[in-house]
């Protein structure tokens, strides 16, 4: 069903080009089937040679003909692009939007007949391993999303979510990849400063991390249990461990997954 779906972005920027990578690389939508508008002449050709997609200066060449067109603006522009594209769209198609923010009514207000879905994904879904949370507008139907979370799924995982839930989660999984990412750069630095090349160091770290994640995952486990395995009375974890409490790094956490929580709700209003 997917191979004969087609989907139209409106803005060709990071989560945008993170989606179309992940649904390409993977096999569950044919390059041919997306098409993206954007207003940067370089992104579009770049978008175009490096996926092999259909990609605009504007969207007036694919609005009427995609099953779903999806919204992937800058939070400072959507009302404009909304405007724009409003009522160009297929009858039937679903109009989805990842926009940080953007809340459901807002979208419905352009798109009235449509079934509208908001979405929050995260970049790892450029390398199948995103997660996405989704909400369902007033006319949305779970049929709506299927093919939308096949295409989120394939790139990682994707679970549906209340619509009040969608500002903590772009606070955690929407932003938390900045998180891990300095974290990672962190622990290289630690293990170069401790006497290991970078380029070890560093594949030390995000593996460790990787792998980790992993066991959270697969084994359902809690990670206090998990962490209990790996600290061994006065030894070298725990040391570590004390130091990472000493220093906040819980507490800084919790406060940037809030922090951006609330970020998320001030570009609501």
């Amino acid at each position: 069903m997917v191979n004969n779906y087609t989907v139209g972005f409106i803005g060709g920027g990071a989560m945008a080009e993170a989606i179309i990578s992940g649904a390409v690389s993977n096999g569950v939508l044919p390059a041919e089937n997306i098409f993206v508008s954007d207003l940067n002449q370089e992104r579009v050709s770049l978008l175009k040679e490096k996926y092999g997609v259909n990609a605009y200066l504007g969207a007036d060449e694919f609005i009427n003909k995609v099953n779903l067109v999806l919204l992937a603006i800058k939070p400072q522009v959507a009302m404009k692009a909304m405007e724009q594209v409003a009522g160009k769209q297929n009858d039937s198609a679903v109009v989805a939007s990842i926009v940080a923010g953007l809340k459901l009514e807002k979208i419905e207000k352009f798109f009235p007949e449509s079934s509208v879905i908001r979405i929050m994904p995260n970049t790892p879904l450029a390398v199948g391993a995103g997660m996405s949370a989704y909400a369902l507008g007033t006319k949305a139907k779970a049929e709506d999303a299927t093919v939308l979370v096949e295409i989120l799924s394939a790139c990682g995982k994707a679970i549906e979510v209340q619509e009040s839930m969608m500002d903590a989660v772009t606070g955690l999984s929407g932003s938390a990849p900045a998180y891990v990412f300095l974290m990672i750069d962190a622990l290289s630095d630690g293990g170069v400063a401790a006497g290991l090349p970078r380029k070890t160091a560093t594949m030390l770290a995000a593996q460790t991390l990787f792998g980790a994640a992993k066991m959270v995952l697969d084994t359902g486990r809690h990670p206090d249990d998990l962490r209990d395995q790996v600290t061994s009375p006065a030894g070298t974890t725990i040391a570590g461990v004390r130091v990472m409490e000493q220093q906040g790094v819980r507490a800084a956490l919790i406060d940037a997954v809030i922090a951006a929580t609330d970020r998320s709700k001030e570009l609501g209003k």
